[in-house]
């Protein structure tokens, strides 16, 4: 069987996230920088040792574009992210000093001028929400760092069974082996694909709830819904003071004999 070295997509990846991919795999008609599936390579498995070794670099090379796409979609968002932050703190600022100068005798007629520098703020707040620059980003730093910290955890136990493999099997034979090191590459591919899927879910969530979600959550009091509560507490109670003791029911004293 003659060896055939697939060609690269741009940006290939697993899967697709955030809406831009379809994880089809080579999908016709993806623009560049889409997220796109990537053509497994077909090869000759007569050398098992170089088969997985080229295996292991396909399955690296596809984690670094996945980090690589959420850090270049991270760029383009921090930017537009900032812009509308800075913009809406100097309209806070300017609804809160245009007023006070005209007061002062400083600047006369610069009273209304807070209130429209008062709209400016809160339309760059509404634009950052609705289209989700700020979450975004977030959430493409997150994606990032995590792709990288599954990949360093590969690469160590990919290192962790090329020691096994020099040092000599101390069980199995080499068949089971050679299936091991493939369930690594599999499970760590699963890994990145359900990081990928994750974020386009939350992508998907934000898209149709808007921020919503967010004031619910801030209504709630006691913080996260469906964590665990801290001090021991079980449901329907109240969480106890710091340094507070929960009162245990009093017992009737013995009746004398």
């Amino acid at each position: 069987m003659s060896h055939h070295q697939p060609e690269m997509q741009p940006e290939g990846v697993p899967q697709g996230g955030d809406g831009n991919g379809d994880g089809a795999g080579a999908a016709a008609g993806a623009a560049p920088g889409d997220l796109v599936g990537r053509l497994f390579p077909v090869g000759d498995w007569g050398e098992p040792a170089e088969r997985l070794d080229e295996l292991y670099r396909w399955v690296e090379q596809g984690a670094l574009e996945t980090a690589g796409w959420y850090l270049r979609d991270r760029t383009r968002k921090r930017l537009g992210a900032r812009v509308l932050r800075g913009g809406a703190a100097v309209g806070a600022v300017g609804a809160g000093v245009l007023p006070l100068l005209d007061l002062a005798g400083g600047v006369a007629g610069a009273a209304p001028w807070g209130f429209v520098s008062l709209l400016a703020g809160v339309a760059c707040v509404g634009c950052d929400r609705f289209f989700g620059l700020t979450s975004g980003w977030m959430r493409d730093v997150a994606t990032a760092q995590a792709v990288q910290r599954r990949l360093q955890v590969l690469q160590f136990d990919w290192a962790s069974e090329s020691v096994r493999e020099v040092l000599g099997p101390t069980e199995g034979t080499a068949s089971e082996a050679a299936e091991r090191c493939l369930g690594v590459l599999r499970r760590f591919s699963e890994d990145v694909t359900e990081l990928v899927r994750a974020e386009t879910a939350d992508w998907m969530v934000e898209f149709r709830a808007g921020p919503a979600p967010l004031v619910m959550q801030a209504a709630v009091p006691g913080g996260a819904v469906g964590h665990p509560r801290e001090g021991g507490g079980g449901p329907g109670r109240f969480p106890l003071p710091p340094g507070a003791r929960p009162n245990m029911p009093r017992q009737r004293p013995p009746e004398p004999r």
